[in-house]
């Protein structure tokens, strides 16, 4: 690894239509969860202009009306602040087909009462990581571009700012020295904004946030500082780009500074284990570097179709580690079930606790009382230790 160079990692609001896509997807997988834990789920959103479509298969169908979800949706829009005559919460047209599920999926997920243990809903490779750059465990570029747009919603929503619409991104460069991060190089925040503010105003507005965010020292030089770089930004949202759920992977996990595996989270539940599978090794390598095992931590899962174990478990502690790779390896495998039902039960994932995941990442969140951000808990580090 380069001991001095710059990264760069983004983030996206709430109001970005793809975001937009994912709080709705996520808002009806948790309606079905609230009704029957063991609900399949997986249910795609498309907005544009004052349109919003749903689609996917459910299992039991029916179990939320199509009447619901769309009211979910418009709900949905409603709390991220969509009032615009381009997309509006109330009057937006909302078309739902959602389905049941696949039988031919059913029959290879579900225990079927014998000694068949259920097995993966999808195959796929799922990674996860942490890194001491943040309190929370995090490459400090995605945890600081997060922050900042977080931070403006929240006062936008307060009525504390404002003038700042919903649809926001940032993209924040860090320098790295020795491998660790030093101070930004860059900053951009490009966000909407009511119409009538010229540039230095929404500049004016944003700076607070990016200064608070950084750390005391770290603001980047004036002239690498970029607020809305075109000069206006009035029309945003799905009115001005079509959003779909699932595509802001990289601003969901770890800003490009550690591998996905390529499956999208949101609209899903957790027996697809492009999801649980990623919270659970998100969860691993977070309580390896809280045990103090390594500095950096990348761990790879990988799953098949109706098979209930991980077909493998790998672990990269980035020439860091205080302990043999291949004895965390098996160390990680003995002290938690990395089946489907193992992880949904260790992590307690069969509840409603999804919405809250669609926007400012799936990860470097608080644990929440009511099980929400499980995965984020550092528990299982003594047992790590243990196990070696």
């Amino acid at each position: 690894m380069r001991a001095s160079y710059e990264f760069t990692s983004e983030s996206v609001s709430e109001g970005h239509p793809d975001k937009v896509c994912d709080r709705i997807s996520d808002s009806i997988l948790d309606a079905f969860l609230a009704r029957d834990p063991q609900a399949r789920v997986a249910v795609e959103t498309l907005t544009t202009t004052n349109l919003i479509v749903l689609a996917g298969e459910v299992r039991p169908a029916g179990l939320v009306s199509k009447e619901e979800m769309e009211a979910i949706a418009r709900a949905a829009v409603k709390d991220i602040g969509y009032e615009q005559d381009g997309f509006h919460w109330q009057n937006a047209q909302v078309q739902v087909h959602v389905h049941g599920q696949s039988a031919h999926i059913a029959q290879g997920v579900d225990a079927d009462g014998s000694d068949k243990e259920e097995g993966a809903g999808d195959q796929g490779i799922m990674f996860g990581y942490a890194c001491r750059e943040t309190e929370d465990l995090m490459p400090a570029p995605i945890a600081y571009s997060h922050q900042i747009l977080s931070d403006m919603a929240a006062a936008r929503k307060s009525g504390s700012v404002q003038g700042l619409g919903p649809d926001s991104k940032s993209q924040v460069t860090l320098a790295y020295e020795n491998g660790k991060p030093v101070r930004a190089t860059s900053v951009v925040v490009s966000t909407q904004h009511d119409e009538g503010l010229t540039q230095d105003d929404v500049r004016a507005l944003v700076r607070p946030f990016v200064e608070n965010v950084l750390p005391e020292g770290w603001m980047c030089p004036e002239e690498s500082f970029y607020v809305n770089p075109t000069g206006t930004f009035v029309i945003g949202g799905p009115d001005g780009d079509a959003g779909l759920t699932g595509r802001k992977i990289i601003v969901d996990t770890y800003g490009g500074a550690a591998p996905h595996g390529g499956g999208a989270f949101s609209g899903k539940d957790p027996t697809k284990v492009d999801r649980s599978a990623a919270y659970a090794s998100r969860y691993l390598a977070k309580n390896v570097v809280a045990a103090g095992l390594a500095e950096r931590c990348t761990i790879q899962l990988s799953y098949a179709i109706g098979v209930s174990q991980p077909l493998s478990l790998y672990v990269d502690t980035h020439g860091t580690g205080q302990a043999d790779e291949a004895a965390l390896e098996k160390a990680l495998a003995q002290v938690m079930d990395l089946s489907p039902r193992g992880i949904r039960e260790h992590l307690g994932l069969n509840k409603p606790i999804y919405a809250r995941t669609s926007a400012y990442g799936h990860f470097g969140r608080k644990a929440q009382d009511d099980g929400g951000f499980s995965w984020e808990r550092t528990d299982l580090a003594e047992a790590i230790k243990g196990a070696l």
